[in-house]
């Protein structure tokens, strides 16, 4: 895997362009990247095991890109990225580190569109990712979030190394989900 330096946080921390075999892991970009949001987060393995989030326009996508991906690379230098085909450059999903409210750990999260699944894109994402959090952040511990009944992101994670370590509620009325953890 090699790194690029791109967008720089107000923490100094630099947003890497990650490269790996067959992927570019680059940060979210407002206008390239709106349509494909869309698109990722009304797939129905996202709606069912991620959660609806109300983004069917392309201003809702733009908003969430600016307020979630965007907003974390400005905050800790590390977010959710696109994730695409070195060559031709297709969209594939998205993967990276997440610091979400009522979670102590870092958080892994990915998703990628129906079509592009079955072929270790996750995987090879997610091994890029994990790499650059120890690498660069320093990152000793990183936990992941699954709804229960996610069997190929549960085999996903174990395949990484990480373990079930609890199940857990992000906010009182919200869904059950387990949480993997993966200690360097």
């Amino acid at each position: 895997m090699k790194a690029e330096v791109g967008k720089r946080s107000r923490r100094g921390q630099a947003v890497p362009v990650l490269l790996t075999a067959r992927l570019r892991l680059r940060p979210l970009a407002v206008g390239r990247d709106a349509a494909f949001v869309r698109e990722l987060v009304n797939e129905p393995g996202w709606l069912r095991h991620i959660g609806d989030r109300g983004i069917r326009t392309l201003a809702a996508a733009r908003a969430y890109i600016r307020q979630g991906p965007r907003t974390m690379y400005a905050e800790f230098g590390f977010g959710l990225l696109a994730v695409e085909l070195r060559r031709g450059g297709a969209p594939v999903g998205i993967c990276g580190l997440i610091k979400r409210p009522g979670l102590d750990d870092i958080d892994l999260g990915y998703a990628l569109l129906a079509r592009r699944e079955g072929r270790g894109y996750a995987a090879e994402a997610a091994a890029a990712v994990l790499a650059d959090g120890v690498g660069r952040l320093g990152l000793r511990r990183v936990a992941a979030i699954t709804s229960p009944d996610n069997a190929r992101s549960i085999r996903l994670l174990e395949k990484l190394g990480f373990r079930f370590e609890r199940r857990l509620r992000l906010k009182p009325d919200g869904p059950e989900s387990r949480c993997f953890v993966r200690e360097v």
